[in-house]
């Protein structure tokens, strides 16, 4: 059993469709009113039948008031590291401190190969999103000089520093496998996954968890500060079936289990539809929260 006692965090994992033009927006707006904690979009800058996901991010934080906005997850082959380090901070003072950075090392890579990005195999592509993070981390930092960084992807030759996030931005990263996970333990926020990429459903947290907390512990770092998220889909029904496949009771019990036993502490809930983010707002997340609390507190 594995809790890292973090604070739990719900939100919505929304599609950038282009039509009906408005939607993802309105879907973020449904989530702020439901009382959400974070909405997120996917990014898939090669499909035009998408947004642009950091341009829908920026019309959504202007139409949200208290939300929090991210990629899930921004390709990072497609943009520059230090572009990205003052895209967000400057979003983040415009928004009073919503803006958090999720990044991808890359996949899908016929479509990111044809927008004119290289295409990298597995292990360079974690190399390349090691060096951004490093030149992200470095533009906010308030360190005297410029950033020199000189990477085999990713360089930074004299980049002023600046401007720094409203609050201290998270960097959370998609990843299954053993060498990212290890980078996040090393260097990220966080670690994002997907359920539906997960074959052994939820317990598969166990192996995710154990590289990270090695590595993190091996780079002096403390694991239980890395945050533990998970994408998932499910159905409400008026009964159970299998796991978050039932009432919202049900699914109340079945996030607590994984809080609980495999220390995921946001959810994020991929699903385009209004009526059931409202329901996974209204009555799934104070439930989890009320089960999580009470067995913290024994």
């Amino acid at each position: 059993m594995t809790d890292y006692g973090q604070d739990l965090l719900f939100g919505t994992f929304i599609t950038p469709t282009a039509q009906p033009v408005h939607q993802a927006v309105e879907l973020a707006v449904v989530a702020d009113r439901a009382g959400l904690d974070l909405a997120t979009f996917q990014d898939h800058p090669y499909l035009p039948k998408f947004h642009d996901t950091w341009t829908l991010i920026s019309y959504a934080a202007a139409r949200t008031t208290r939300i929090r906005l991210s990629g899930n997850v921004l390709s990072l082959p497609l943009r520059q590291p230090a572009v990205l380090a003052r895209s967000h901070a400057s979003l983040d003072q415009l928004t009073g401190g919503r803006i958090e950075l999720g990044l991808g090392a890359g996949a899908f890579w016929d479509g990111i190969e044809a927008m004119g990005a290289r295409r990298l195999t597995p292990g360079q592509a974690v190399t390349a999103l090691g060096e951004a993070i490093e030149i992200i981390r470095a533009v906010w930092s308030s360190e005297p000089g410029p950033v020199r960084v000189n990477g085999e992807f990713y360089q930074a030759d004299g980049v002023k520093r600046g401007p720094a996030p409203a609050h201290d931005m998270s960097i959370w990263v998609g990843a299954y496998k053993p060498r990212m996970l290890r980078l996040i333990g090393r260097a990220a926020d966080g670690v994002l996954p997907s359920l539906s990429y997960l074959g052994g459903g939820p317990a598969d947290y166990a192996v995710i968890n154990q590289h990270i907390d090695d590595s993190a512990v091996a780079a002096g770092r403390d694991p239980a500060r890395i945050r533990r998220m998970l994408n998932i889909n499910g159905t409400f029904s008026g009964f159970g079936k299998s796991f978050l496949n039932g009432p919202a009771e049900q699914w109340a019990e079945d996030l607590a289990g994984v809080a609980l036993e495999h220390g995921v502490s946001s959810f994020i809930l991929a699903s385009d539809d209004p009526a059931a983010i409202e329901e996974f707002a209204g009555e799934v997340a104070p439930a989890v929260r009320e089960l999580v609390a009470a067995e913290r507190a024994h």
